[in-house]
């Protein structure tokens, strides 16, 4: 399964990557997060892994360890996931835009159990809730003064 966005924000790279980053924040914006816990000390960074618990609109919550892969400040952010039971893996280029970020976003990996059976339908959602996090994403950077 490939899903791709693409999302205009009104601030600079540096501003939408570090607020991607930092996993503080990631209940702001991806809102089925119901708790998120760093792992690695210090700032993230290459290899900082962060322990996610997620429930989904419709669905048991789980919990999953995603690890920074790579970390190209202010230009690409790759999470992969080292433990849980959705293998897909996100990618995040952030590139200037004016005097804003053009951030684009793919995930990718592959869909098991009913998810494979129901494909369609489980992309479909999937995409829908990815359109959902980067709006809010969006929303949350554009507000701060």
């Amino acid at each position: 399964m490939r899903v791709e966005e693409t999302v205009l924000i009104g601030r600079p790279p540096e501003a939408v990557f570090d607020y991607v980053c930092n996993p503080a924040n990631l209940r702001f914006w991806q809102t089925s997060k119901t708790a998120v816990e760093q792992l690695t000390p210090g700032s993230p960074g290459l290899g900082t892994r962060v322990r996610e618990r997620t429930k989904p609109v419709r669905g048991k919550e789980f919990e999953q360890i995603v690890e920074f892969a790579e970390f190209e400040r202010p230009h690409r952010l790759r999470l992969h996931i080292v433990e849980g039971p959705y293998p897909i893996d996100g990618i995040w280029t952030f590139e200037r835009d004016g005097d804003g970020t053009r951030l684009q976003f793919v995930a990718e990996g592959p869909l098991r159990g009913l998810l494979w059976l129901f494909s369609p339908l489980a992309k479909l959602t999937i995409r829908r809730q990815f359109a959902t996090y980067h709006r809010r994403l969006r929303d949350n950077l554009e507000s701060v003064n």
